[in-house]
């Protein structure tokens, strides 16, 4: 997969995520071309890019 550039994406948080964090588990996506990114917010530097054919196949697993 090519490279993607993380810094100037939009994020999203996961609507089981509380509006300031409280509950510890906030994850956020953020859509880049031909990847998703994923990323904890309480660590918002160290995001990972994977194909969405992998995001999507993750979320159907589940």
């Amino acid at each position: 997969m090519s490279s993607v550039d993380l810094a100037e994406l939009s994020w999203r948080k996961s609507s089981r995520s509380t509006a300031n964090g409280d509950n510890g588990n906030c994850v956020e996506i953020a859509f880049a071309g031909p990847a998703v990114a994923v990323r904890d917010s309480k660590n918002p530097a160290a995001p990972i890019a994977v194909p969405v054919a992998a995001f999507t196949a993750l979320l159907r697993s589940m």
